[in-house]
């Protein structure tokens, strides 16, 4: 059963580094958002990070930026 125990208001966030393929390089969208965010942050992001990597700088960036959902 899916869902089974979890918090369903919780249930679509997770941790980066749980994910199963957290490991894999970052997607085309991630590689896209991700330049954008550095250039506006004016810093550089190595081209070769895994997936759950690129998650964690969009997430840092966007709070560096004010882009993104706020808290």
């Amino acid at each position: 059963m899916l869902g089974a125990g979890s918090d369903p208001d919780n249930s679509a966030v997770k941790d980066p580094s749980d994910w199963v393929t957290g490991d894999e390089p970052m997607t085309g969208a991630q590689r896209s958002y991700l330049d954008t965010l550095a250039r506006e942050a004016g810093e550089e992001i190595p081209a070769d990070i895994t997936k759950a990597e690129a998650s964690e700088h969009i997430d840092r960036l966007q709070k560096a930026t004010g882009r993104g959902a706020s808290d």
